[in-house]
């Protein structure tokens, strides 16, 4: 029997969870917030006549199950392939380019060692070995577990398909991604620095930590599991910015019969006798619904968007606890030309994701001044200039950038308001350190600080993955252990976005795997 479903939220996993679940024969509708649809994955103009990704920014792990079930190529998605995957500017002058291209990626790191060019191969023998394990993973739910740590852990990975694959040394990696920090880890496998903050990077991307915090070695394999086009491991850009993503499943959301309603805010659930019967706005207005789904971030449904008598002092108790900590800053900015970088540098190199953060020791220290601080002085920066491949984006001879920008203390809440400016002039001269004309170029900008991301997109203390990907907060821990599998405490009351299996990033995942978990118990 057809059901009538509502969904808080138009990010990506509604949109995405809405598609799947009208395509099984419901009613849909989405309550949007804002007065678009998209969530975090939007393009916006900020500057006459400048258009960017404002959040999210650039494209891998959007599972191709997503793209191909819900026609978004058919609807308009084109993903370009970076030519080059990242360059890092390095302090003296030299740098290390990334590129896609085995051969040439080996050529490069035999410039910084000879030793590491073999140390690489291993490593990535290791990683194509146990990615297919996670990417199983990735599609399952989670199953009930009682604890939440090593002794769960090996079972969870048995129920991959690809697991029995792994030989000694690829299991003892896979333990190790999830134990240890990977400042250790890259330690003990390279000895170029530049290779070590080359891979670091992705260590700390979300996740306001040091490269040497215990358990970061994970983040690190959540950023490679990714694909474009059929490749594995690259990063790209979406043609009219993140927002074309959005703008595609909305049209096959639509096209399916999903009633998207943007400009209604949701103040709580309406929860009877340990069941959700509906949704009251803002407003007051009441909607009726015989099941409801949360495309929002935990704690904010649970602390709230309901009830405290609805729920248990267990529950409450966890998601006060409950770690939002990303650390990021967004910025975009228009350009009047092109960044000039003193380093050696490649054709084509402007394409890429550029890191400046030259060694593990930078990183640790930005995440050291903010911890004293409230923000780094020299903040991790990582920028884009998608108007590059996409002129769409800027007038003709003109730029945008996104900066994603780490180490900035989330803790600090509405005191950001006061800070902002002066954070954001940090990430500028921080830049301008590495491009000299950087500074000169810079039309206009704008600025998300981690409270900006909160009031704006909803992201608790800017985390870009709606809770920290640590052990604790994994597979059948997140958001909590015996809520792992989409369904609430509560009845007729389902989570569906990042803050579920399997975490953050523009993946559509948790959407399509909590509208099968929906299905199957309608």
């Amino acid at each position: 029997m057809a059901k009538n479903i509502g969904i808080i939220g138009g990010g990506h996993n509604g949109l995405v969870c809405a598609c799947y679940l009208a395509g099984a024969g419901h009613k849909v509708t989405v309550l949007e917030r804002r007065d678009i649809i998209g969530g975090a994955a939007v393009t916006e103009e900020f500057h006459p006549g400048y258009r960017n990704s404002v959040a999210s920014y650039t494209v891998s792990l959007l599972h191709p199950r997503v793209i191909a079930d819900l026609n978004l190529a058919t609807h308009g998605l084109k993903i370009v392939a970076r030519r080059i995957n990242n360059f890092l500017p390095l302090a003296d002058g030299n740098s290390l380019v990334s590129y896609p291209d085995e051969a040439q990626f080996m050529a490069e790191i035999a410039r910084h060692s000879g030793k590491d060019v073999q140390a690489m191969k291993t490593y990535q023998a290791r990683l194509q070995g146990v990615v297919p394990v996670i990417k199983d993973l990735m599609l399952m739910t989670p199953p009930r577990l009682e604890d939440s740590g090593f002794a769960d852990l090996m079972p969870l990975m048995k129920l991959s398909r690809n697991f029995g694959r792994l030989d000694g040394a690829q299991r003892r990696f896979l333990l190790k991604l999830f134990s240890v920090s990977a400042g250790e880890l890259l330690d003990d496998e390279f000895e170029s620095e530049a290779v070590k903050a080359l891979l670091g990077f992705d260590s700390i991307v979300g996740h306001y930590a040091s490269p040497y915090t215990p358990g970061s070695a994970y983040v690190l394999l959540h950023h490679v599991v990714g694909e474009i086009n059929g490749k594995s491991g690259l990063w790209g850009h979406a043609i009219g910015g993140m927002g074309s993503i959005t703008e595609a499943i909305g049209i096959e959301a639509q096209r399916r019969g999903v009633k998207i309603a943007t400009s209604q805010a949701v103040a709580n659930v309406d929860v009877q006798a340990g069941r959700a019967t509906g949704i009251t706005l803002i407003d007051g207005t009441n909607l009726k619904f015989d099941l409801v789904v949360a495309n929002v971030n935990p704690k904010m449904l649970y602390l709230n968007m309901l009830d405290a008598a609805s729920i248990s002092t267990q529950t409450l108790e966890h998601f006060d606890r409950y770690k939002n900590e990303s650390g990021t800053f967004r910025m975009n900015v228009a350009l009047s030309e092109l960044p000039q970088f003193t380093h050696r540098h490649v054709e084509g190199y402007l394409e890429a994701g550029i890191i400046m953060a030259p060694d593990l020791d930078y990183m640790d220290e930005a995440y050291s001044d903010a911890r004293k601080h409230g923000w780094s002085r020299q903040p991790i920066v990582e920028m884009l200039i998608p108007s590059i491949i996409d002129d769409s984006l800027a007038p003709p001879g003109k730029h945008v950038a996104s900066l994603f920008c780490q180490q900035f203390d989330p803790s600090l809440k509405s005191d950001w308001d006061e800070h902002r400016l002066q954070a954001a002039q940090s990430i500028i001269e921080t830049v301008t350190g590495f491009a000299p004309n950087f500074k000169a170029s810079v039309i206009a900008s704008q600025i998300h600080s981690p409270w900006d991301l909160e009031t704006k997109f909803g992201l608790i203390g800017g985390d870009i993955f709606h809770g920290r990907l640590s052990l604790d907060q994994l597979f059948s821990a997140r958001p909590m252990l015996g809520a792992g599998q989409y369904q609430t405490e509560i009845k007729n009351l389902y989570l569906c976005g990042a803050g579920t299996h399997p975490g953050g990033g523009v993946s559509g995942i948790p959407g399509h795997n909590a509208a099968r978990e929906i299905i199957k118990r309608l």
